[in-house]
């Protein structure tokens, strides 16, 4: 897809998504009931349905739902929202065809072929869960807990996440949305300054934004776009550094073509830069940092001269930057990514850009990085119980500490792969996958596959029959997000030029369920009755859950309803510099550990001759491979073209649109094909796709051989030291064109 806008198009076009307006409210005279103006009449039977939140990402936007006779006709964005407001994303307004694909789950399924090959009987939802129930409890019987294996993904699987982990008392859980995503950048920050950063820059008052590999305007998450937007009609400068002319680098003053893998040099090299010429805030680094002089010392090294060389980039322009940087700090909005699992040195790069805005002073000031206030509330769940750590696998018991000791929540994902494989230190035998797809997660598709084919029992819960569903036992359907109850969702305003507020909204289904499709409540319940842990089910039903968590701060479902599906409340300021807050520019716990205390640069391996470096990222209206057999968004995207420079295809004979398929470094070849988008937006040493296509599922009638499956050739295992998270991008290709695989010229 084209990005052809200019930034004046750009602006104009985007600032008509940043207007929200809050409900208007009309009162019955008759009985006195206070009803929200969104239920208007009209056609016969239509009405306005609030308290959905989106889930077709992350994000989590704030909806409301057209109803016309009992069916979704629309989704919109909730006016009353302080976050998104009235926008929502081409995703978003995709939702309904996630609800109504004619390729959902509808029935427990029993496979009577074998994992990977599935033939589908349908069972009873008594059948299923009885035997779900008998299979994990055999497992613990004869093994111990830890001989569950469960990964997790999305606001469904909180709860049984923690039910395995807190009342089964199995180590083994692996969520993707920590280990191949934001899991680095949190333990890096928390390493730093003893917080989790999320995407928490004051984009809408800063005076420089900063990104590394940061490509908003391809995720497309609403709320934070129109901050972005906001900064940018502001007046605010744009610094991209990003190996590809991405929507971002497109909008840039600086675009700073970076060589893959050398963003710590970069970062390290500007550090030094603002410290040797005095240009670091330094009254800051006095009252706030710790560790300044080893700090310094320990990037000395990195002069212009040498990141340059290093980054493949010109030292005036590292230059420009940090000058930039300096003229307009501590107003500067260093955006710490999401996304952030690269290359496997991942956790030292997070670090520098915590430590960069610590010396620009640029913690808790107006457009700096300013952490949202939001509300706080209980959240209901298992209760915790003591269970024995000797089965933590990122625990070495010999030297009494952690092989990962900056991991983020769980298990790093090879160590649970491992040990199912060779059943060392133990066995694992049963695997639960709830939501996460873990062929188009993880890398080296081949050794998830080998997981899965030691297991004794593979249970699967989805909406959709995604590639991971094939390699299940059981298969049960469950609730898509528009006809459950569950996600609390709180917040602040995001832009904290006007008055702060906060707000607090709970998923409501907008329509009722159909076929035999059943909440992650009932399904974990009737597991756990199952596996001998009725005596410690918390809830009984959906509601009870979401309505004990709003009881937490006087609010009930019905209040919500009540409120048009969002409570708002007055917030509170957000540029307050607690007393104690620290950042740590040099780490004496990560030295300890036996990592670098100061930042570090942590060289990748170059290309091996012939091949291109495989960068992959987002899709503007896919996420990533969720939303690959939406029939509306795969219509808008249908396959995901690769990105060639364009002097590299005119010396391989390449020309635009044509198609090509792909072998890597270790001989893996793609499965399908796409086309060629040649472009002088992309390094000459690397090619780029969207992420997600692909699906090899014949079930995914929309998804399936739609495009080129980026994590099919991902098979290179890169492993960041301190975390234990897979690197994403090590991985090199050439293209095939006519069966002829072409060499990239050096």
């Amino acid at each position: 897809m084209a990005f052809n806008l200019t930034r004046r198009k750009f602006l104009q076009t985007a600032s008509l998504a940043a207007a929200s307006v809050p409900l208007s409210k009309v009162v019955s005279a008759s009985t006195g009931v206070t009803k929200s103006a969104l239920d208007t009449t009209g056609t016969a039977g239509d009405k306005t349905v609030v308290g959905g939140i989106c889930e077709m990402c992350f994000w989590r936007c704030q909806l409301v739902g057209k109803v016309r006779d009992g069916r979704l006709i629309k989704l919109e964005g909730n006016p009353k929202s302080i976050d998104n407001g009235t926008a929502i994303c081409a995703r978003g307004g995709a939702g309904m065809k996630l609800l109504y694909d004619v390729d959902r789950l509808k029935y427990p399924m029993k496979n009577v072929g074998k994992r990977g090959a599935p033939k589908w009987k349908r069972i009873s939802w008594k059948e299923a869960l009885d035997e779900c129930g008998a299979r994990l409890k055999s497992t613990v019987d004869q093994y111990g807990a830890h001989a569950i294996c469960v990964f997790p993904h999305g606001a469904s699987a909180k709860y049984p996440m923690h039910y395995f982990e807190r009342a089964v008392g199995t180590h083994n859980v692996s969520e993707s949305s920590f280990f191949q995503c934001r899991g680095i950048r949190d333990t890096a920050y928390i390493a730093t300054i003893d917080k989790a950063p999320g995407e928490k820059v004051d984009m809408p008052n800063t005076k420089v934004l900063f990104f590394v590999g940061v490509h908003l305007g391809e995720n497309v998450h609403i709320s934070h776009i129109k901050q972005y937007i906001q900064g940018l009609q502001n007046g605010a400068k744009l610094i991209v550094a990003d190996p590809r002319f991405s929507a971002s680098a497109a909008k840039a003053d600086i675009w700073v073509q970076i060589k893959p893998g050398t963003d710590t040099a970069y970062l390290l090299t500007i550090m030094n830069y603002l410290v040797k010429n005095n240009k670091y805030d330094k009254a800051f680094v006095e009252d706030y940092t710790d560790g300044f002089e080893e700090f310094a010392e320990g990037i000395e090294e990195w002069t212009l001269e040498k990141g340059a060389k290093v980054c493949d980039i010109p030292a005036e322009q590292i230059k420009e930057v940090a000058d930039m940087l300096a003229a307009n700090a501590p107003n500067v909005a260093i955006h710490p990514g999401r996304f952030v699992s690269w290359h496997g040195n991942d956790f030292q790069r997070q670090r520098a850009l915590a430590c960069l805005t610590g010396i620009l002073g640029a913690y808790y000031v107006k457009g700096g990085w300013v952490p949202a206030k939001g509300p706080k509330v209980k959240g209901v769940s298992w209760a915790r119980e003591d269970h024995d750590s000797d089965y933590d696998l990122n625990y070495d018991h010999q030297k009494d500490e952690k092989i990962y000791p900056f991991s983020p929540p769980g298990t790093p994902t090879d160590l649970i792969r491992d040990c199912a494989i060779t059943g060392k230190p133990y066995p694992i035998k049963s695997c639960v996958v709830w939501g996460q797809n873990l062929l188009q997660t993880i890398p080296n598709q081949q050794k998830t596959k080998d997981l899965f084919k030691a297991m004794d029992f593979v249970m699967c819960v989805d909406v959709l029959p995604t590639d991971v569903t094939a390699w299940a036992d059981i298969l049960l359907p469950e609730l898509s997000y528009l006809e459950r109850y569950d996600y609390i969702k709180k917040g602040t305003q995001w832009d904290l030029s006007k008055e702060h507020q906060q707000y607090i909204s709970a998923r409501m289904p907008l329509v009722a369920p159909m076929f035999e499709r059943k909440d992650q409540i009932y399904i974990c319940n009737e597991i756990a009755k199952r596996m001998g842990h009725e005596d410690k089910i918390p809830v009984k039903t959906i509601e009870e859950l979401v309505d004990k968590s709003l009881a937490s701060v006087n609010l009930s479902i019905k209040q919500l309803k009540a409120e048009d599906g969002i409570h708002i409340m007055p917030g509170k300021d957000p540029y307050v510099m607690p007393e104690d807050f620290e950042i740590r520019l040099y780490n004496d716990d990560i030295e300890d550990a036996g990592y670098p205390g100061v930042p570090t640069y942590v060289a990748v391996p170059d290309n091996p001759k012939g091949f291109a470096r495989l960068l992959f990222g987002r899709a503007p209206v896919h996420t990533f491979n969720r939303s690959q057999n939406n029939v509306w968004l795969h219509n808008a995207m249908p396959d995901n073209p690769v990105w060639v420079n364009d002097e590299v295809a005119a010396k391989i004979g390449l020309t635009d649109g044509d198609t090509v398929g792909f072998v890597n470094s270790e001989g893996v070849k793609s499965a399908t094909t796409t086309t060629v988008k040649v472009t002088a937006g992309i390094r000459k040493d690397c090619v780029y796709m969207y992420h997600g296509y692909g699906s090899v599922n014949p079930l995914m009638t929309t998804g399936v051989d739609a495009g080129v499956s980026a994590q099919s050739l991902i098979t290179k295992l890169a492993v960041d030291p301190e975390t234990g998270c897979h690197g994403m991008r090590n991985n090199f290709v050439k293209l095939i064109k006519n069966g002829k695989v072409l060499d990239i010229p050096a």
